[in-house]
């Protein structure tokens, strides 16, 4: 297994040379690029531990990047550096995912620190905590089947942790040695998704200059997380099933076979069972991806980790190690007691907020930075009709999308010009409404008034 890289995405040509002979004095493995889609490129093939991106670049600029990598790559921690020093775009830049950031101009020795801090976070997060008995349990039987070749498929809701999970089978496996790649099927645009699995030759199709392995082959001999696998077009899925029989992989615009050794780890938030039932998932490849199957319960159900999980991550992310900072007993039973709807995802960023705002070295419960609406008057009954109606509207929007795309999520999307994960979003807050939504059921006639 290589040592994880550092990513220095800068379009300062002068900075950048800085950056980059800064980092690989401490000998780091270092890569730089001049632009977010250059970027991106690089993380299509390259194991990054961490990227360290400007904000200010064109055309993509570092919150755009930042978008993307929290989309493809979650568990991918990024700094961003930006020369604009205040609370609120700190809060920000966090709240968009951002791991942490740095104020122009800074020290060398702040970089390295920051750099070493998330580095060796990463490398230690193959210990994973399991405080709760189900935790517990349920790593007890990820080691069980880690030691086996078997195909397993990881459900649970968003945020409670299955790429850890995925991560910890792989690393407690025979091939953890080897390549961990992880795509994520619903942030790859449909007509991109398979030439990013299975890889092209050079002039497969337009724009494709050079060969370029597909993730089956960057995983070979190591493992290969296909997140959110139920997002994956039917017609797609029918070529992974395929892929995954034979255990060879030919590239797009290629004649070869390319043999494999590829130990395959599916994830989804979805009931998969249902899936198939409607039609919307392959039998054949849900049996062929469910054969060892783990359910990870919500962090709502194993309420022991979430001290020693919310400890972890104060310890992760304070920006001064020598100070010590501590949760008092009053933000600890506020923590037990919240519902955690975005499960270990939500803890992480309310640490991190709650850092940047604090002022002191203990956390009260009033120094918790919990994410809520914001305090405005009581609304009106004309303010209650210009919601139903902007929600009404873009309701009505996104059927319409949806009938015109024929169902297929990221050319919606696309369409709409927002993210897949947003459009899943707003999906499942139409279902909550009582809205058919086309392609799940009967059929469409329009948003109710």
């Amino acid at each position: 297994m290589t040592n994880p890289t550092v990513l220095i995405v800068e379009d300062d040509a002068n900075l950048r040379e800085a950056l980059f002979d800064t980092l690989s004095s401490d000998e780091l493995d270092v890569m730089t690029a001049d632009n977010g889609e250059s970027a991106l490129e690089i993380l299509k093939t390259s194991d990054v531990g961490l990227v360290v991106s400007d904000v200010q670049m064109k055309p993509m600029d570092g919150i755009r990047l930042l978008e993307e990598i929290r989309s493809t790559y979650p568990s991918l921690p990024a700094v961003l550096m930006t020369a604009y020093g205040t609370i609120e775009s700190a809060v920000d830049v966090m709240r968009n995912g951002a791991a942490d950031y740095l104020v122009k101009p800074f020290e060398a020795d702040e970089l390295k620190s920051m750099v070493g801090r998330y580095l060796k976070a990463s490398a230690s997060d193959d210990s994973p905590i399991a405080e709760d008995p189900a935790s517990v349990r349920l790593f007890a039987l990820a080691e069980r089947v880690a030691s086996t070749d078997a195909t397993v498929t990881i459900s649970g809701e968003s945020g409670c942790g299955k790429e850890v999970v995925a991560r910890f089978i792989h690393d407690r496996s025979p091939r953890a040695n080897e390549n961990f790649v992880a795509i994520n099927c619903a942030a790859i645009p449909e007509n991109m998704l398979e030439a990013v699995l299975f890889g092209y030759e050079k002039g497969a199709f337009t724009g494709a200059a050079a060969a370029h392995p597909g993730k089956f082959e960057q995983a070979n001999n190591g493992t290969l997380l296909l997140d959110e696998i139920s997002e994956m077009d039917m017609a797609l899925q029918a070529k992974l099933l395929r892929v995954i029989q034979e255990k060879e992989v030919e590239r797009l615009g290629g004649r070869k076979l390319i043999p494999l050794n590829v130990r395959v780890i599916a994830t989804t938030n979805r009931d998969l069972r249902r899936h198939v039932s409607e039609g919307r998932f392959r039998e054949d490849l849900f049996y062929r991806l469910n054969v060892f199957p783990v359910q990870i319960p919500p962090l709502r159900e194993r309420t022991d980790d979430i001290l020693p999980l919310s400890e972890m991550f104060l310890s992760r992310y304070s920006q001064d190690p020598a100070t010590s900072i501590s949760f008092d007993e009053s933000a600890r039973r506020a923590l037990l007691a919240h519902p955690w709807p975005g499960n270990v995802r939500e803890l992480e960023n309310l640490v991190q907020r709650t850092l940047i705002l604090l002022s002191r070295s203990t956390i009260g419960v009033d120094d918790l930075a919990f994410e809520s609406a914001p305090a405005s008057e009581a609304p009106t009954p004309a303010d209650d009709d210009l919601q139903a109606g902007l929600r009404h509207r873009e309701f009505q929007l996104i059927i319409d999308a949806m009938t015109a795309q024929q169902g297929k999520r990221g050319a919606v999307a696309r369409a709409l010009g927002i993210s897949p994960r947003t459009l899943r979003y707003k999906l499942a807050r139409m279902r909550e409404a009582g809205i058919a939504i086309p392609g799940e059921g009967a059929a469409i006639t329009g948003v109710p008034q």
